[in-house]
């Protein structure tokens, strides 16, 4: 069962509003388990539970990785057939940093990382910004608190997201892991997100 955006685009708006919002619900309970669990909580499951939630309905490939080609801008995610050694090598990535890298650099290299793979067909933008809110709270060791919460204020402010993963991107494609730029917009979200401000941008 599918809704066109071409078909009806008010109905899918709505729909992809309610996931979302699904999303949120699911993310949350995530968080209590990887708060007991720690970090062997963040594996594939995690990640094909987040995306098939933000895209049921829409995508009939949701909770899978990516087996075709995929576009995004000027940026070229891998190889469909190297997709699954790829998540592999990042979830094993975060798992050996763990305790090394501070929360706002786990949080920011998977937001980028999961980007760059671009492991599925739909949602990967918004599973992005699931896990890296679970990396956030779950390597702080809390549910943050705050109304407006990271994923929301990225949506708000998508000028500086795509600027952090392009720098992210051109430090890799010359042969560097640098996620510096991400990982300063991130820490300027939070600061709004736990002082509760707002960023005076509507949603997009």
């Amino acid at each position: 069962m599918l809704v066109l955006e071409q078909e009806n685009p008010e109905l899918y708006d709505r729909v992809q509003e309610q996931n979302l919002n699904r999303q949120y619900e699911l993310m949350t309970n995530c968080i209590e388990i990887g708060l007991l669990q720690g970090p062997r909580a963040f594996d594939k499951y995690l990640l094909w539970s987040l995306n098939h939630v933000a895209v049921a309905n829409i995508s009939a490939f949701g909770g899978r990785f990516r087996e075709e080609p995929i576009y995004v801008g000027d940026h070229k995610p891998p190889h469909f057939r190297e997709v699954r050694d790829w998540m592999d090598r990042f979830i094993s990535t975060v798992h050996e940093n763990w305790y090394i890298w501070s929360p706002t650099e786990l949080a920011a290299y998977g937001l980028w990382r999961l980007n760059w793979i671009h492991p599925f067909i739909e949602g990967n933008g918004r599973t992005a910004r699931a896990v890296c809110y679970y990396l956030l709270c779950v390597r702080g060791g809390t549910l943050l608190p705050g109304r407006r919460i990271v994923p929301e204020r990225i949506r708000d402010n998508r000028e500086g997201y795509e600027a952090a993963l392009i720098a992210a991107d051109r430090a890799w494609d010359e042969g560097n892991l640098d996620f510096t730029v991400m990982e300063d917009y991130l820490a300027v979200l939070l600061d709004a997100q736990l002082d509760d401000d707002g960023l005076g941008v509507q949603g997009q």
